[in-house]
Order: C-alpha cells, then sequence, then structure tokens
C-alpha cells in the first residue's frame, strides 16, 4: 500500500475515543488479567496488529478471551494455571510480547518456545536471558542472544530465586519481564535502573494486590517486588486511556500546519510517557494540558494543541528513556524548527523495528532534511521539506512520521508500504482526513 499526502491543509478537531488505547498498557492489561483469579473487564483496549499476538497468546495458555468492539474480557487462571503451549507462541513483530511472555512463563515454570518475525528474531534478548538465568529460570536464546527463547518446565513446588539485579540500558519491557517472574520467588526482587523507563507494570501490579515499591537512590532508579502469598492477584477492570504515543503524531501535526488546533482529550500523561510533549512545549510548541485525572490509576488529562513557531533543542539522559518511541516524529518537528536540535544517548534506537536512527536519516534526506547520523542519535539542521517518494521500512511510526512530514512540504509526499501503520495506530491516515489533510491511499502490487 501506498499514501501520498498533500500539503496546505489545516488541521481542526477534537478526539473523543478516535485515538487508540494505550499500546503498553493494553498488552500487559491482557497479559496480566490472564494470571489474575477471576473475570477481567478492559475497556478501549488496542486493537492493532501489535496487541494481536499477545491475544493469540493466552489461547495457547488456553487463557478465555473476548473482544466487543474495544472491550476486552478475560477470564484469569492465575500465574499457576496456565497450561504449557502445545506449539510454539509466535509474538509476531512484538518484543513487548515476548518479553512480558518470559516473565509471566519464567513464574508459572512452564515449557515454551517463543519465536516471531525476523525482525524481532533481530532484537536482542540476553537482556533478560542472563537475568533470568540468575534467577534458576531454565531458558536459553538462540547462539547470536536473539529469539527464539527456549524454556524449560519447573517443579510446581519449586521457587525462582530472588534477586537484586542491576539493568545497564533502561528498559520498561526488561524490568517488566524481570517483575514479573519476580511472582514465582521467594522473597523480594529488587531492579535498579539508571533511568526511570514507563512504570505501568509497577501501577497495574500494585492494583492487582501486589507489593510493589520504587524510589530514587543516588540517581538509580530502584523498583522491588514482594509477591503475595497465597499468590492470588484481583482481577483488572479499568478504561484504558488514550495513548500518548499515538497521540504524538497529530501533536506534531497540529504544531508545524500553519492555523491548526486540535483537542484530544483522556490521553495518558503518565510522567514516563511524556518526554516529547515536555520537549515540543521547550521548543515553543502551544500545549496546553486540561482536565488532569487518574484513569485506572494512570495520570491522564486532554491536550489543546495550536500551531507555533518552533526553535531548536537538545535531547539527551534520562529524558531519552520517556520519549524512546516518539524520536521518528520528533525528528520531524526538528526540522520544521528554526535551529539546530541534537539528540544524543539514544543507541536504543538502532534496536527497535528497524535501526530507526539510519532509516529516518535515509528517508528524511530524501525529503530534503539536512540530518547528520551518529552512533547514538542524530543533528537536524531546519530547512524546508519537498516532495518525494519515500519507504517506511515496515517501521509504524516511520511511516506515519513522513505523512506528517508531508503536510508542510513543497510538494507531495508518497509513503510506501504506509499499510504498517495499522500496527500501532489503524485508521490513522482516514483520521487525518477527518481532521482536514488530503490524502489518497492506493493498494500496490
Amino acid at each position: 500500500m501506498k499514501t501520498t499526502i498533500f500539503p496546505g491543509a489545516t488541521l481542526q478537531g477534537t478526539l473523543e475515543r478516535e485515538l487508540p488505547g494505550d499500546k503498553s498498557i493494553s498488552h500487559r492489561a491482557a497479559l496480566f488479567a490472564a494470571v489474575a483469579e477471576g473475570q477481567s473487564e478492559i475497556r478501549h483496549f488496542q486493537v492493532s496488529g501489535v496487541t494481536r499476538p499477545m491475544l493469540q497468546a493466552l489461547t495457547a495458555l488456553k487463557v478465555p478471551w473476548s473482544l466487543d468492539g474495544d472491550t476486552l474480557h478475560v477470564t484469569g487462571r492465575g500465574v499457576r494455571g496456565l497450561n504449557a503451549p502445545s506449539f510454539p507462541i509466535d509474538c509476531g513483530n512484538s518484543a513487548t510480547t515476548l518479553r512480558l511472555l518470559a516473565g509471566v512463563l519464567a513464574a508459572a515454570g512452564l515449557p515454551a518456545v517463543l519465536e516471531g518475525t525476523p525482525g524481532l528474531k533481530r532484537r536482542p534478548m540476553g537482556r533478560i536471558v542472563a537475568p533470568l538465568q540468575q534467577m534458576g529460570v531454565p531458558i536459553s536464546a538462540s547462539p547470536d542472544g536473539c529469539a527464539p527463547l527456549r524454556l524449560q518446565g519447573r517443579p510446581a513446588d519449586s521457587s525462582l530465586q530472588a534477586q537484586h539485579l542491576l539493568l545497564p540500558v533502561a528498559s520498561a519491557q526488561v524490568k517488566s519481564c524481570l517483575l514479573l517472574a519476580g511472582l514465582g520467588c521467594e522473597g523480594t526482587t529488587r531492579i535498579d535502573e539508571p533511568g526511570p523507563s514507563r512504570d505501568h507494570t509497577e501501577r497495574m501490579l500494585q492494583s492487582m494486590g501486589v507489593t510493589v515499591c520504587s524510589e530514587v537512590r543516588e540517581g538509580i532508579y530502584c523498583v522491588s517486588l514482594c509477591p503475595p502469598r497465597p499468590l492470588e492477584l484481583t482481577p483488572l477492570h479499568l478504561n484504558i486511556p488514550g495513548d500518548p504515543s499515538a497521540a504524538a503524531f497529530l501533536i506534531v501535526a497540529a504544531l508545524i500546519t500553519a492555523g491548526s488546533e486540535l483537542c484530544i482529550q483522556n490521553i495518558c500523561l503518565n510522567p514516563t510517557r511524556i518526554g516529547l510533549i515536555e520537549v515540543l512545549q521547550e521548543m515553543g510548541g502551544d500545549i496546553e494540558v486540561v482536565n488532569q485525572h487518574i484513569e485506572g490509576g494512570e495520570p491522564c488529562g486532554d491536550l489543546r494543541v495550536r500551531s507555533s513557531h518552533l526553535h531548536g533543542t537538545s535531547v539527551s539522559g534520562e529524558r531519552v528513556v520517556r520519549m524512546i518511541d516518539e524520536f521518528p516524529i520528533f525528528a520531524v518537528a526538528a526540522a520544521a524548527a528554526q535551529g539546530e536540535s541534537v539528540v544524543s544517548d539514544a543507541a536504543e534506537l538502532r534496536l527497535k523495528e528497524s535501526d530507526r536512527i539510519s532509516v529516518l536519516a535515509k528517508e528524511l534526506r530524501i525529503l530534503g532534511v539536512q540530518i547528520s547520523e551518529k552512533a547514538d542519535g542524530f543533528s537536524i539542521t531546519a530547512g524546508a521539506f519537498k516532495g518525494g517518494s519515500v519507504d517506511a521500512h515496515g517501521d509504524h511510526r516511520l511511516a506515519m512520521s513522513l505523512l506528517v512530514a508531508g503536510l508542510i512540504s513543497s510538494a507531495s509526499v508518497t509513503v510506501l508500504g504506509s499499510e504498517c501503520s495499522a500496527e500501532s495506530f489503524p485508521g490513522f491516515a482516514d483520521l487525518l482526513r477527518s481532521l482536514g489533510a488530503r490524502l489518497t491511499v492506493e493498494q500496490t502490487l
């Protein structure tokens, strides 16, 4: 599929439930409901390419679930009530699915094989395999340290060994995997990170009756978990707020297109997720936060976004972790700003769905952007976008970012492989059109 977007549009509108439910919370809610005791109801669940592998994994573990629109119902079996899968679990292109499943399977003591797409099999898994082995989990990866992962069974009456683990790189997926494995330990599991990765796992487990404590010690972010005994987790009843990573494309689109104004309602404003919003505000972006409240244990609110004149900035350190998924669209905002913007300490971008530093630089150069690639980031000098044909490289966030760039280019921009945007934002092109964008979508052979 290819999508062509034309410049000159003004975006106007109010988004109520059009924004997909938060992807990170959706992933966790489905899996955590499976290990709860009883019926869970999860409203505004994100039904997309990237969350379907988690639902299919529940089926493989013989956990009953059903979808009514975007409301997910799960009949939880408890950690020790899961059944060993009779075939390898295909995690698709979702590293979140694979890593979180590994933690739950470790706690349950079940034998399993976790595999996925060629893209997923390129992503490093040693960062969970080594600490899980330290906890006593019989798990192994392929010789290159990637998927497929193989877990052996463990006797039902045995426990894992609680550990104090230090993560060299802050990662919510790795941290969540190890916290979930900690449910199978006797005693307290502690994990130290060099930065504050997203904390949806901690918040959700607390709501289910698990003792989880977080604190900062000498600049290190420490999380500890002590599982309840008996291990019975309370079912979930929650309404998932809008995904800030999905909203990022609309926020930047409104900021850089003249005369635009959007109101995005009920978006997740978890402090570990709003690094991009903070950066855009510092760049001069007119982003107003109103109607702040708590939804399912998560800070939420509405955003009012108006077109603005942006200026360049620098992003590094702990803020990188809090906007790790938003750098493709940040690059578009930086190219539309005055002056230079520099990103450092973001080498993790090379290990995403694509090497996001490399492919981002390649495709933005086609559109006339002056971008210099670095080992751990990039620098961008402001300039005008020109039209052209670019490739999404199978990366949903790159696809949507390139479409947003087309809103202010000197000529139309065609994004090849644009269908991958449905991985995290089904209907993105249609939503842009409803807000005022001019675009066409064509099927390709």
